[in-house]
């Protein structure tokens, strides 16, 4: 099966972009942040639920997702506004082709070590639980697209394993922190689907939020297993280009780089396959031998297999309890 190209789209407003979506009969993507209504009446920002009657507008498109919107939640609010339940009632609020679980995203930027990456991954499979668990109460199990995150690709493997029994064939997994990835490379883009490609039971798809165009024919040989890619990269293109000729950016300017930049990954996806040979080597292990840092280690461990059993709430903070935590279990070392 070919790989589906999914445009990304800013907003589901009438005009010549969404206009042009419709006549190009391309599967698009609206994130949750694109649909959200904003508050100023407390004399700040603030989020104030979500411009549903918009979805009216998306009928005559070939089909329509749904992303949680995690990355744009993390770099400018710092944490999703919105709760789990009030994203799960939005996707409710129209028969969507598929609508991704949240997911806490671990680029360079969001999670700066690797203790916050660990985290974010408990925080990601707990919020994937608590998605399937209301989707369920709302009758759109069927739709919900489980997303997996991760820095190496055994952090992938980690959600994977937590997800396992919510994974059937013919569904998509999404997979998170795809777009400013490196092609090459231990962690790079291919890494992570070539591992992804041999745990994953067969006829388990991949969406890739974000991919690079460049990435494209290096995906080819994996044609079986990614089932779709997305992206709005054609509005940073646009943006570019109005800049330049000292223009406005109209939602028509919109639309023809939208139009282009969807020939332009057809063509690569196309073209001739790319591989990247290499032996990737095992990431090393960095178990702490420092007693106290062991018991730093296992504090956080037990601490997120909580947030993974539902016990801590995916977004409570947990960072101040860490060392009162890890001193009980350096107490009871000592004494053992």
């Amino acid at each position: 099966m070919p790989i589906d190209i999914i445009v990304g789209l800013p907003h589901l407003n009438e005009g010549a972009l969404l206009a042009r979506a419709r006549s190009l009969q391309q599967t698009a993507l609206i994130s949750a942040n694109g649909l959200s209504r904003w508050s100023t009446k407390r004399g700040w920002r603030e989020w104030a639920g979500w411009r549903t009657h918009q979805l009216q507008n998306a009928r005559g498109l070939s089909a329509l997702c749904l992303d949680s919107a995690g990355f744009v939640a993390a770099a400018r609010y710092g944490g999703f506004p919105w709760s789990i339940a009030d994203y799960v009632a939005l996707a409710s609020a129209y028969p969507f082709r598929w609508w991704a679980s949240a997911d806490y995203c671990v680029e360079s930027e969001i999670a700066r070590d690797r203790e916050e990456v660990i985290d974010r991954l408990s925080r990601t499979i707990r919020a994937n639980r608590d998605c399937r668990k209301l989707a369920e109460d709302y009758g759109i199990a069927d739709t919900l697209m489980p997303v997996i995150q991760g820095r190496r690709p055994d952090d992938y493997e980690r959600c994977v394993d937590a997800l396992w029994h919510s994974l059937r064939p013919g569904m998509p997994v999404g997979v998170g922190s795809m777009c400013r990835r490196e092609i090459h490379g231990p962690e790079g883009l291919i890494a992570v689907i070539d591992h992804l490609d041999q745990i994953l039971p067969s006829g388990v798809g991949l969406h890739l939020f974000g991919v690079k165009g460049t990435a494209l024919p290096f995906l080819l040989p994996y044609g079986r297993r990614v089932a779709s890619i997305d992206s709005q990269a054609y509005g940073i293109s646009a943006r570019r280009t109005a800049f330049r000729r000292g223009v406005p950016k109209t939602d028509m300017l919109v639309a023809d780089h939208m139009e282009g930049w969807i020939d332009a990954q057809r063509a690569r996806l196309a073209g001739r396959p790319l591989q990247l040979p290499q032996s990737l080597p095992p990431p090393t292990d960095c178990t702490p031998f420092d007693p106290w840092e062991q018991a730093i280690a296992q504090a956080r461990a037990e601490i997120r297999d909580l947030i993974e059993a539902g016990e801590l709430d995916h977004d409570e903070l947990t960072a101040p309890w860490i060392e009162q935590w890890a001193a009980d279990i350096y107490r009871d070392s000592l004494a053992g």
